[in-house]
């Protein structure tokens, strides 16, 4: 009897044993480090960037982070991004500033911040989110834009236009554009009304019109 009972005990404890080790256990997968740091961090840079051999851009920022095992691979500007784009003729073609700058799979740029671009007629945008797709040559932003030129001022959304920034259009849009007049006026009226004349008349576009621009 004394023998019987020592027995039972291991055949409990050998159960118990096979029982944990057999027991499934969950775990989540490994946190690769690579997923969360840079695989290149440069500070203080003013870089020359090629494309396919050609000199396209001018990058100047505070810092550059390059996450290349990241989907998709990503350039990091988050500290702010000046950029110079250069056109076929090797001169500058246009100026964009950024408070935070993302270069995706190397053909998407998405610029968040206080964004600015000037193109070579001296129109500024202005905006807090502005992509351009390299790929399919255009900008477009969905977030409220203002466009200033020489000669008018244009606000609205869902902004598009072409790679060089001269052929846009925006929804929404209210402003003032001014216009020549075509009426036609004889010596003395042109005499009399010379005082008021200096001022260029303003079209005003009231909300929920669209614009284009070329």
């Amino acid at each position: 009897m004394h023998r019987i009972i020592p027995l039972f005990s291991l055949y409990i404890i050998i159960s118990i044993a096979t029982a944990c080790t057999t027991r499934q256990q969950n775990t989540a997968p490994a946190v690769n480090p690579n997923d969360s740091l840079a695989f290149m961090t440069s500070r203080g840079i003013s870089s020359l960037v090629s494309d396919s051999g050609v000199l396209r851009y001018k990058i100047v920022a505070e810092q550059w982070d390059i996450f290349n095992t990241t989907q998709p691979a990503t350039w990091k500007f988050m500290q702010g991004l000046l950029m110079q784009r250069f056109g076929e003729d090797k001169h500058v073609d246009l100026y964009v500033q950024a408070d935070t700058a993302y270069f995706h799979r190397q053909n998407l740029w998405e610029l968040r911040g206080r964004v600015e671009v000037r193109n070579i007629q001296g129109t500024v945008f202005r905006t807090n989110e502005l992509f351009y797709d390299l790929q399919k040559h255009e900008f477009w932003s969905n977030q409220f834009m203002r466009i200033t030129t020489p000669d008018r001022e244009l606000q609205g959304t869902t902004f598009r236009s072409d790679e060089q920034m001269t052929n846009y259009f925006v929804s929404n849009s209210a402003g003032h554009v001014p216009v020549k007049d075509t009426q036609r006026t004889d010596t003395t009226a042109v005499q009399k009304s010379s005082a008021t004349s200096a001022a260029r008349p303003q079209v005003a576009l009231t909300p929920k019109q669209e614009a284009r621009f070329q």
